[in-house]
């Protein structure tokens, strides 16, 4: 498991293992990231995360989901 999220973690873009951008970390709170998804995010990656709900301005991202945090990129592992 990757660590918890910090609030320098605002501002980074979430990738999937693929290097498609999932969006951006908005704000960090209680460890959980809350994640402003990309207008081109496909349905089923938003599926995937547990992001059912359609039209929400940010959605919560758990920590056990990231693989690695590099420079300003959050890298999701592959087998979500």
């Amino acid at each position: 498991m990757a660590r918890d999220f910090t609030n320098a973690d605002e501002g980074k873009h979430v990738m999937t293992a693929d290097g498609d951008m999932v969006g951006t970390i908005e704000t960090v709170s209680g460890g959980m990231a809350h994640i402003k998804p990309d207008a081109s995010l496909d349905r089923s990656i938003r599926q995937q995360l547990g992001w059912s709900e359609e039209g929400a301005d940010t959605y919560e991202l758990r920590s056990d989901h990231v693989d690695a945090f590099s420079g300003n990129e959050v890298h999701l592992k592959s087998n979500l």
